[in-house]
């Protein structure tokens, strides 16, 4: 099948076409389709990735798949939550988002924090009943950055368990634990329930 993905990040691309292989999907981004970011003017994962999910189906005719995703920090109560790619302003910098954490977090004593995933199947753009599925990945916020695969806040993001941030995994390991590794697999079971 082939769907449009609602995003232009490489990255997260990357790691979604791993995960999504088994499936044999063809996930296009929406920038190879000519299809412009859409505005993600809510204060929910569901409410942005729904709206991108349905902007991208609308200007290209496919099924899509839109991901919302962050990082929620409880000191901050959930921020910087859907800003996480914006949290230090535009244009989007992970070096600025990640040393604005830090700064912001200074010697706070509670830093636990998860990152969340939202994803978003419509097979139409006015679909009545997208697919929608949620993952949570729990750790805490490091003092410094460690790791160098990743992006984002994964070289803050520790995992006690593991003693490692997720940027000190690698991918497949990361895709199975992760927030979008899990919300994607619900949205597999899903979808294959639906058939």
């Amino acid at each position: 099948m082939k769907l449009v993905l609602a995003s232009n990040n490489a990255k997260k691309l990357k790691e979604l076409d791993a995960i999504l292989a088994p499936l044999d999907w063809q996930l296009v981004p929406q920038g190879e389709l000519g299809v412009a970011e859409a505005d993600e003017p809510h204060c929910t994962f569901v409410e942005n990735a729904l709206a991108k999910a349905r902007h991208a189906s609308r200007q290209t005719g496919l099924p899509a798949l839109a991901d919302d995703s962050g990082l929620c920090v409880d000191a901050f109560g959930g921020a910087p939550g859907v800003q996480s790619a914006r949290y230090a302003g535009e244009p989007r910098s992970d070096a600025r988002n990640n040393a604005k954490l830090l700064a912001e977090l200074g010697e706070e004593r509670q830093r636990s924090a998860r990152f969340v995933s939202v994803i978003v199947f419509v097979r139409h753009a006015e679909d009545p009943q997208p697919i929608i599925a949620e993952g949570e990945w729990h750790g805490e916020i490091l003092r410094q950055e460690r790791g160098d695969d990743g992006f984002g806040y994964d070289p803050l993001f520790y995992l006690r368990d593991l003693d490692k941030t997720a940027a000190e995994l690698d991918a497949a390991d990361k895709n199975r634990r992760s927030h979008r590794g899990q919300a994607l697999a619900r949205l597999v079971e899903r979808l294959q329930a639906r058939r």
